[in-house]
């Protein structure tokens, strides 16, 4: 049985607007957006930015950077980190707009600039809200290391240097593009994604075609038919030659980005025949193999209502066939999988309930039921092979951010499974071998 999570996980983060995207800004920095539309509740649409670390007990957050959109709800976005600032490319109805997120090296003083102002960072469920104008101020040091996880050492000159500085964000509206035509009734983007090289960003929305823009410039290079039906989800291979791409029309299908044309279906024999819709699509690496990759899908049972199986798939990206799935009690909603390929993370439909699998064997480690009030709208691996700086130090294995229009930023983080020692493993051998020998002298064999 999986193990439920440690109650030390949970919220942090509450947003005064539903959720429906999130992604890591940098190593260490959460970006979530969403909205109300552009209907007269009251509600807001736009970005919000939190600095995530770890006390030596458990995950908090910080906000740093609250930013509006008007009446333009976010339903999703892709980010890209060029060292010097990160583009930002959100789906916006019918239209990819993007922005500049400029970093800002702010210090830890007061506005004389004098003295490091102190700031209590303990907070309850590890939720922590920050008034304009406040900076972070000294704190003890951990290494991830030791009890609790924990383990304090010497504040250095330099580590109290680093402590007065922390990033602020600028965010400024750039270039929009229309990324969706369709002609018969509102056009939506509904995905977009940026290739892992850096220079392609794909869109697909309700028209059902798949559009490659070169990126940051967002030309369109090419663009086809891909599905009869609006695109759901897409998702670049890490090579940066294939994209696949799911649909309401049913089908998932693998295209080569050199030819535009398709290189296989996903294809797979639905339990009694039931119609089956996939819903979202990662690809993930092979741990020790970069060269490798699979296709990780979920798949619910088409119109069905209330709790139904839905399919956590892999996938061979060789000829499309189904290498192992797992069923899931209810209808699933979102998917990741972490940058190492080691770990995938779905969520659900109807409970808001988070899972942790293990990406070879689709085996269940984690799983935390009722995370969410509502359906879980979105999934984010911490990062552990980011460019952007180091991974934050924790005593976790795993650890997964989820979203919902419940307004909540929660994560869950899987502890570190215990494992025997090489060495202890080893003693346990020889001693097993050296008590054998006994008993067969004993007996006289």
């Amino acid at each position: 049985m999986a193990p439920t999570r440690r109650p030390s996980d949970g919220l942090l983060a509450r947003v005064n607007f539903p959720l429906y995207a999130v992604d890591m800004l940098t190593s260490r920095h959460i970006l979530v957006a969403g909205g109300g539309g552009s209907s007269k509740t009251g509600v807001a649409n736009g970005f919000e930015i939190y600095e995530l670390y770890h006390n030596g007990s458990h995950f908090c957050a910080e906000e740093v950077l609250r930013h509006e959109t008007g009446a333009n709800v976010v339903m999703n976005f892709a980010v890209r980190n060029s060292g010097r600032r990160a583009y930002l490319c959100a789906g916006q109805e019918a239209h990819c707009q993007m922005y500049f997120v400029q970093p800002q090296l702010e210090m830890g003083t007061d506005g004389n600039k004098e003295k490091p102002m102190q700031v209590d960072r303990s907070h309850e469920n590890g939720v922590r809200n920050r008034a304009a104008g406040q900076h972070s101020g000294v704190q003890t040091l951990s290494n991830g290391n030791g009890a609790n996880g924990s383990s304090q050492h010497t504040t250095t000159a330099a580590d109290i240097i680093k402590q007065f500085q922390r990033l602020q964000f600028d965010i400024q509206a750039a270039d929009v593009i229309q990324t969706d035509f369709l002609t018969s009734g509102e056009p939506l983007q509904r995905v977009v994604r940026i290739s892992g090289n850096g220079r392609l960003m794909a869109t697909g929305g309700t028209d059902g075609h798949l559009r490659v823009w070169t990126f940051p410039q967002m030309q369109m290079s090419s663009s086809w038919p891909a599905h009869n039906k609006e695109i759901d989800d897409i998702d670049f291979s890490p090579d940066c030659k294939y994209i696949v791409s799911i649909s309401k029309d049913g089908q998932g299908i693998v295209w080569d980005l050199s030819t535009g044309k398709q290189h296989h279906k996903l294809q797979w024999q639905s339990p009694e025949g039931a119609k089956y819709l996939f819903k979202r699509c990662r690809y993930g690496t092979v741990e020790a193999h970069k060269d490798n990759y699979r296709i990780f899908t979920i798949t619910n049972p088409l119109g069905k209502v209330g709790k139904q199986r839905g399919f956590l798939q892999q996938w061979d990206c060789t000829n499309g066939q189904l290498r192992a799935a797992v069923s899931v009690d209810e209808s699933l909603s979102s998917l990741a999988v972490r940058d190492d390929g080691r770990f995938v993370a779905v969520g659900t439909m109807f409970s808001g309930s988070v899972s942790i699998y293990i990406a070879f064997s689709l085996q269940r480690v984690l799983h935390i039921p009722h995370a969410h009030s509502m359906f879980v709208t979105g999934l984010q691996f911490l990062p552990i092979t980011n460019e952007e700086g180091p991974p934050i130090s924790s005593d976790t294995e795993a650890a997964v951010l989820s979203i919902s229009v419940d307004n909540k930023v929660c994560i869950h983080s899987l502890p570190q499974r215990r494992t025997i020692p090489a060495w202890l493993a080893i003693l346990f051998l020889i001693i097993m071998i050296f008590i054998v020998l006994v008993i067969c002298s004993y007996i006289g064999i």
